[in-house]
């Protein structure tokens, strides 16, 4: 049986493959014990969404489990607005739009396309400045969507042993990097 992936672990393949790793190595351990400034702001702006405290509208989904059975992709969406047929990614603070943030839509719009949903419009959200994003859907945008289903294809075939990292901003910057036997954080 082919194992499910986890949405979140779109961003975070692209980032780097060994995080997914790693964040399953440190598995129940306290996350305030590694987690960095920018990551406990991006729990906190997640909280009223992780609590469905976001809105006690009835036709705002909001953190709700979500599956996509033409991916085998599972996961939780922040907010998606039935009557609009909007579904929006919150992040904490925008700076640029990463593929990966791309495809946690495109697998958040998959799994409620595969339930039933009717989506029709992508949004990233950043808290910090209140600014939308809008994200073409992958029907619209057949290169992105090549993209996404290229990088679950990548995932479901990823050997750990022959992953080299090649990018040392990429490990600057990741949390895991100390204890990494593969970084190339230089301190």
């Amino acid at each position: 049986m082919e194992e499910t992936i986890l949405i979140t672990y779109l961003n975070d393949f692209i980032f780097c493959p060994l995080s997914i790793y790693y964040h399953h190595l440190y598995g129940n351990t306290k996350s305030d014990l590694y987690n960095t400034t920018k990551q406990v702001d991006g729990l906190i702006s997640h909280e009223s969404i992780d609590n469905a405290k976001y809105s006690s509208d009835s036709s705002i989904l909001q953190g709700i489990d979500v599956y996509s059975s033409r991916f085998n992709l599972m996961g939780k969406i922040d907010a998606f607005y039935i009557n609009d047929g909007k579904l929006v990614e919150r992040k904490n603070l925008v700076t640029k739009i990463y593929d990966g943030y791309i495809f946690q839509l495109y697998g958040q719009y998959y799994a409620l396309e595969d339930m039933g949903y009717d989506v029709k419009k992508l949004v990233i959200h950043s808290y910090s400045d209140n600014k939308n994003y809008n994200i073409a859907l992958p029907p619209d945008d057949k290169v992105m969507d090549l993209k996404f289903r290229k990088l679950i294809d990548s995932i479901k075939s990823f050997d750990i042993s022959n992953y080299i990292q090649n990018n040392p901003d990429k490990c600057r910057q990741c949390i895991y990097s100390p204890n990494c036997d593969r970084s190339l954080d230089v301190k």
